[in-house]
């Protein structure tokens, strides 16, 4: 099988386990968590883990910019942390475009009194719909983090435990807090990791090698 062919296998794989998860799972662990762990701050530290993502990958955009400007060549570490910010970036700009087109609402009310699952009993997609509240579906911080998570996946695979950890600590406290319904985190994390493995392919194929 080939990677477009790998890529395609898992988008449908992804279409029936989140059609699964909104039919069936969604809204009873919605409901779980609300009932069962109203208090979410231990939950909330958790999803923390990938704010600092976009600004970073800002800086490094910038810093190895001028570090290439300035006549030097990227070896691996370098060329992997721009890979990383490059992904971050792109994962940012595709899920908003996504979230847009879905206009999922949320699981409970957060923004500006939107309407949610828990506070209204509504529950579905409203496409292109736009505003805050209505965009729940893809998650951002799964996408933030499988972008730059599967970047270093693929760069660095002894390291692969740890990241597992960051991805499953994510999905905890996002389910925990009750900030995304779980099929939301599975699309999130698919847009994430997809740019990530484009992006690196994309660069080996310029590059003309097997490694990042």
């Amino acid at each position: 099988m080939t990677p477009v062919q790998k890529w395609f296998a898992s988008l449908a794989g992804i279409a029936v386990a989140v059609a699964i998860a909104f039919q069936w799972l969604d809204r009873p662990i919605s409901t779980y968590m609300h009932v069962h762990f109203p208090q979410q701050r231990e939950f909330d530290a958790l999803t923390r883990i990938p704010e600092p993502f976009i600004p970073l990958a800002i800086l490094i955009f910038i810093a190895l910019g001028l570090y290439v400007l300035s006549g030097f060549v990227l070896s691996k570490a370098p060329a992997t942390a721009l890979l990383c910010a490059l992904s971050a970036i792109v994962a940012e700009a595709t899920k908003a475009q996504l979230k847009y087109i879905f206009g999922r609402t949320w699981p409970d009310t957060w923004i500006q009194n939107n309407p949610s699952f828990i506070h209204d009993n509504v529950y579905g997609f409203n496409f292109f719909h736009g505003g805050l509240g209505y965009a729940s579906f893809p998650s951002g911080h799964l996408s933030l983090t499988g972008a730059v998570i599967s970047v270093l996946w693929i760069a660095y695979p002894k390291l692969r435990a740890l990241y597992a950890l960051i991805i499953l600590a994510v999905v905890v406290g996002l389910i925990g807090a009750n900030y995304h319904f779980l099929s939301d985190i599975i699309a999130g994390a698919f847009v994430g990791i997809s740019t990530g493995w484009m992006l690196t392919a994309m660069w080996r194929a310029r590059q003309g090698t097997s490694k990042v």
